[in-house]
């Protein structure tokens, strides 16, 4: 199957992250025209070195900032990978400045770029796709995450009033729910027998995810192949959520 993605120009955020950086590198590999963004510059130009992608660093969380670099730019996808995990606390400890930093670039930031980026889509006239990346983490409840699961929950509303609104432009929107990735940063928590364990052993698959797990599935959403797809929240869960 053809992915149609050859030449087309696809925006990426977070991509200087695990999940970020794997789309950069399969999107390459499809030929597209990847522009990426995120917060770590050094990171974004060791990418640009192996797979030719555009580095267009900006702040999620500046209206300014994401308004001044997506004005003007004419884009077919956007993937929002950009985001941030917060704290691990209860309802009752979670600290409000923590949550409302974390809503600030997940939810606010996903905002952000959907709204000046579809603008350009629109105004092109030559349809497109959006992928959100969002988390399993809003489909349960998953203890000690309520600032992240708030702002993951936000970004699948995102999603389907998005593609409604912009279905009539033939603009696709759709989200990804990713499990754990298992990387150095979550190993700490998810590591852990007692806060993993439960988790994994109810997972069917019974792994955790890999950056590609989740990355394969946001190029499909944005290829020819899913054209028939739009509003939809995926869970890349290992089936956890279906169990």
């Amino acid at each position: 199957m053809q992915s149609g993605l050859k030449g087309r120009s696809i925006l990426v955020t977070g991509a200087s992250g695990g999940i970020g950086a794997a789309t950069v590198r399969m999107l390459a590999d499809e030929e597209a025209h990847v522009i990426a963004s995120g917060r770590d510059e050094a990171k974004l130009l060791e990418l640009q070195s192996t797979t030719g992608c555009e580095v267009l660093p900006f702040d999620l969380t500046s209206e300014d900032e994401v308004r001044s670099a997506l004005t003007g730019l004419e884009l077919y996808g956007v993937v929002n990978c950009g985001g941030w995990g917060g704290e691990i606390a209860t309802p009752m400890e979670t600290d409000t400045s923590v949550f409302d930093k974390v809503i600030d670039i997940n939810a606010r930031g996903t905002l952000l770029v959907t709204k000046y980026a579809s603008q350009g889509m629109v105004a092109a006239g030559k349809g497109g796709a959006i992928v959100n990346v969002s988390s399993q983490a809003s489909m349960v409840g998953l203890a000690g995450h309520i600032s992240y699961a708030s702002s993951k929950g936000a970004v699948d509303a995102m999603t389907r009033v998005s593609a409604l609104e912009l279905g009539k432009d033939n603009i696709r929107v759709n989200a990804v729910n990713p499990t754990v990735v298992m990387t150095p940063m979550s190993e700490w928590y998810w590591g852990r027998d007692d806060i993993g364990g439960p988790l994994i052993n109810a997972m069917p698959l019974g792994r955790w995810a890999t950056e590609n797990d989740c990355a394969a599935p946001i190029v499909f959403l944005l290829s020819d192949g899913a054209a028939m797809i739009s509003g939809v929240c995926l869970p890349i869960d290992g089936g956890f959520t279906a169990v």
